[in-house]
């Protein structure tokens, strides 16, 4: 019998390393951008200690002691006070696919709403077609441009939705 032990909880100070490694291999992955991308930001190596504000969280999904993924809500940076960003979504092949993706994303958006925030924005890039499709599926509406100070200039795509 085969019992799944994948939980998605949030992120603690021994998760940064397994973290930034699901990170940074999508990139390649996907041939997504370098720079101007979630891959070279100074967070990336310390997800947990960038989450620890009383307006953000980061969740991670692990499985038998694994971080496979994440996924965070936070104040978009330079924008209104009310508009939140969902950041640094990334997973691992291994969990692609099931629909942990769907329960996590679900999972930012009640957070974001709990935390206060109005709207919820979003930014990727366009070879994440299967990330958009689910975006598009919650509601999510395509912006023409940036919102916000993000410096991901590599990211093509934008969204947001009113919570």
């Amino acid at each position: 019998m085969n019992k799944d032990t994948t939980v998605i909880r949030e992120i603690e100070p021994q998760d940064n390393a397994q973290l930034e490694q699901v990170i940074r291999a999508c990139f390649p992955e996907f041939k997504i951008p370098l720079e101007g991308t979630a891959y070279a930001d100074e967070e990336t190596p310390k997800m947990y200690e960038a989450y620890q504000n009383d307006n953000d969280v980061y969740f991670v999904i692990e499985k038998d002691g694994e971080v496979l993924g994440g996924g965070g809500v936070k104040p978009l940076k330079d924008f209104e006070k009310e508009v939140c960003e969902i950041q640094k979504m990334y997973f691992s092949p291994k969990v692609r696919g099931k629909g942990y993706g769907k329960v996590l994303f679900k999972k930012c958006m009640t957070a974001a709403k709990d935390l206060g925030y109005k709207k919820c924005y979003l930014e990727s890039a366009p070879q994440l077609k299967a990330a958009i499709h689910i975006y598009e599926s919650f509601g999510f509406k395509h912006l023409d441009g940036p919102l916000g100070n993000t410096g991901h200039f590599s990211c093509g795509v934008w969204m947001i939705k009113e919570l």
